[in-house]
């Protein structure tokens, strides 16, 4: 696509990566045939190249009123986009780009609504009090530890998952204690910056982001066995693609860049670090399952099938879903200021998961985990829970 940006946007850092996102894009329409929302729709605008042509169109000042920011809000950012366009657009990085431009062209009481829900979910001592209320799932089995240490590695906590669901990380780690994995966990405080940077909270997201990669980047690098970190791990994907983009908000000339780098190619998905491991010590229990893959991990950060692949490898019966490259509705706060839109998205997501009659559903995010759970009566889990036995 041909800009013609302003003189004040283009000279920015922002600008000038907006303007190549969007001179990327050649409008080949291969997007559609992946996007959930224009699915569902029908309409143009509700497309990655009609949202892209919105952007452009604010940035170019060229009006961009309230029914644009309605269109450019249903996105879910599942980037699945990404994964069919033959022209490699990052649209996920342009459509925050694209919010933050327009986000002082809302009425009030969206700005106030979108500011409480980032305060609640970031905020642990206020979100402790409204998450106990929602609990998915208690620790359900005794903390063990390893026999001897023979690696060390950091766990992203999560902001909201300690309290909506401990039990994921209790079992996660009970996963690596018994193939002699030690295991930090960081702070309910350390959140990873996502909800702030896909609320148009960007300055704030990146005094957060600033502070964990200086935070993890020296337990990666320090001389000191005791304290040293093979990797950083994130269980809920939403997490560990955030992480793993850190590099992307940071100019190579920046200080943090190098250091956003070693912190991103540090970080993996639980999935993705045991896949590289000798599973022999687990003893799994085979049971029919059907498999949800979070857009955050099949598409964020490009690693589909690789739970369904471990899970078969490990014994378990693994049906196929249908369209499972489509979104549950989740996506972050998606379900709570999209709730007609995800509700549609999540009833179709149920009747493909549903449709082999499994034991369980299980998934990698506990977005997914939470939003899928209240649709069916089948047990919801996150997929590293079925490990602990």
């Amino acid at each position: 696509m041909q800009t013609k940006l302003p003189e004040d946007i283009i000279f920015t850092s922002k600008g000038q990566r907006a303007e190549e996102i969007i001179k990327s894009c050649v409008h080949c329409g291969f997007c559609l045939a992946t996007c959930p929302t224009y699915q569902l729709t029908g309409n143009e605008l509700d497309s990655p190249r009609g949202r892209i042509y919105l952007i452009k169109s604010a940035l170019e000042g060229n009006g961009f009123d309230q029914t644009s920011i309605q269109h450019l809000d249903k996105c879910l950012t599942c980037r699945a986009c990404e994964s069919t366009c033959p022209s490699g657009v990052d649209y996920g990085e342009l459509v925050d780009i694209g919010r933050e431009f327009v986000d002082v062209k809302r009425v009030w009481w969206q700005k106030l609504f979108r500011t409480s829900v980032r305060l609640t979910l970031t905020s642990p001592k206020l979100f402790n009090i409204f998450g106990r209320l929602f609990r998915h799932s208690s620790i359900k089995t005794p903390q063990i530890k390893p026999n001897k240490v023979e690696s060390r590695i950091l766990l992203l906590a999560g902001c909201v998952q300690p309290s909506l669901a401990p039990n994921i990380n209790h079992v996660t780690k009970n996963v690596l204690a018994k193939l002699n994995i030690a295991v930090v966990e960081t702070k309910q405080t350390e959140c990873c910056g996502a909800l702030e940077q896909h609320l148009s909270a960007q300055d704030i997201a990146l005094v957060r982001i600033k502070t964990n990669i200086n935070n993890w980047h020296a337990m990666l690098e320090t001389t000191n066995p005791e304290s040293k970190i093979e990797a950083i791990i994130s269980n809920a994907s939403g997490c560990g693609v955030m992480v793993k983009d850190y590099p992307t908000l940071f100019e190579p000339d920046e200080p943090y860049f190098a250091k956003a780098k070693i912190v991103s190619e540090k970080t993996k998905d639980i999935a993705e670090y045991l896949s590289e491991k000798d599973l022999s010590p687990l003893k799994p229990k085979n049971t029919k399952l059907s498999y949800h893959a979070p857009c955050t991990l099949q598409h964020g950060q490009k690693l589909p099938g690789l739970v369904e692949g471990l899970l078969e490898k490990l014994g378990y019966d693994v049906a196929p879903i249908t369209d499972s490259h489509l979104c549950c509705g989740s996506a972050g706060t998606y379900s709570i200021f999209q709730p007609k839109m995800a509700k549609k998205l999540r009833d179709n997501k149920i009747q493909y998961l549903s449709e082999s009659k499994p034991n369980v559903i299980v998934t990698a995010n506990i977005g997914c985990l939470m939003h899928l759970s209240q649709g069916t009566k089948i047990p919801v889990k996150h997929w590293i829970e079925l490990l602990d036995n």
